[in-house]
């Protein structure tokens, strides 16, 4: 899934990697870095897209991930949990059923536990028109519908469903002794975020779980996004004013029968500028949120 996905094509389907659109694994590059406590985050090294953030639990237990990356990747991400620690994978927590978190599915459930919401077992079971169902392997095997709690290295690791954010099937991670949470594609920092309409998601449904979770998390905490470099709730507070300020302006140009032509040429979200480095320029964020706004009754 390259930057190319986030096409206006592409707007329309659900944002699961074809075989096409997954990154070259000998241009990527992957890294540990220590988040806090017994928590890790493997991340991009290079400029190459290689997928979600994936956060590790580390212990003499074995090791917890939130999210796995593409398939063919699996190599390199096992060589970066290596660097930490020599202990099996024993838990696999998808924060949601998009290729670029749970295509890795395939590799390490064969020899871990895949847990997810139920949503996302039911979406990878169904695949798309795009991607064929996913392999048994890669199905979770355990799921959960509202919260889950796993114990395991001296840490309470919380799974909290929150609907119709990034998608119908979002977990947010909480590590309550390490005081660090994976956010899943709920939060994307420092740029405009991808919204999977099809796939159950809405803007105003993702700002509703930010505004639900800042209620949540401690001020102190780390926060693992979805994509993006490591944030604190100073750079989660950032994101929820941008989904507020953006939504604003588009749904106030749907008010005045206002198209999405019209908004892009008025610059609609021109204050917004700094956060269209990422996967959306600003034009493309319009046309998402106009989508989706403008079916909302």
């Amino acid at each position: 899934m390259r930057t190319s996905v986030f096409t206006l094509a592409a707007l329309a389907v659900p944002l699961v990697a074809s075989a096409q659109d997954k990154p070259d694994p000998s241009k990527v590059q992957l890294k540990a870095t220590k988040v806090a406590g017994q928590i890790y985050v493997i991340e991009d090294a290079a400029s190459e897209f290689s997928g979600g953030n994936v956060g590790v639990s580390v212990g003499s237990d074995g090791l917890v991930l939130i999210d796995d990356k593409f398939a063919p990747l699996a190599p390199k991400l096992e060589a970066a949990l290596r660097t930490v620690s020599n202990q099996p994978v024993r838990f696999v927590i998808n924060t949601h059923y998009h290729g670029d978190h749970s295509d890795g599915n395939a590799v390490f459930g064969q020899k871990s536990t895949v847990i997810a919401h139920e949503n996302t077992r039911r979406r990878l079971l169904a695949g798309s028109k795009d991607e064929p169902p996913a392999p048994p392997a890669a199905l979770p095997v355990i799921t959960f519908e509202d919260k889950l709690s796993i114990h395991l290295n001296g840490e309470d690791i919380r799974a909290i469903h929150l609907p119709s954010g990034h998608t119908d099937t979002d977990v947010v991670i909480f590590f309550t002794r390490s005081n660090v949470v994976h956010m899943g594609d709920d939060f994307f920092n420092g740029m405009y975020p991808f919204i999977d309409v099809n796939g159950g998601g809405s803007v105003k449904g993702m700002i509703a779980n930010v505004q639900k979770l800042l209620e949540q998390i401690p001020a102190d905490a780390k926060i693992i996004p979805g994509h993006g470099p490591l944030a604190t709730t100073k750079e989660l507070r950032a994101f929820l004013a941008m989904l507020q300020g953006t939504t604003a302006a588009v749904e106030a140009g749907i008010k005045a029968h206002k198209t999405a032509d019209q908004l892009k040429k008025e610059k609609a979200l021109a204050r917004f500028d700094s956060w269209a480095h990422g996967f959306f320029k600003a034009e493309d964020f319009i046309d998402l949120l106009y989508s989706d706004l403008a079916r909302t009754p």
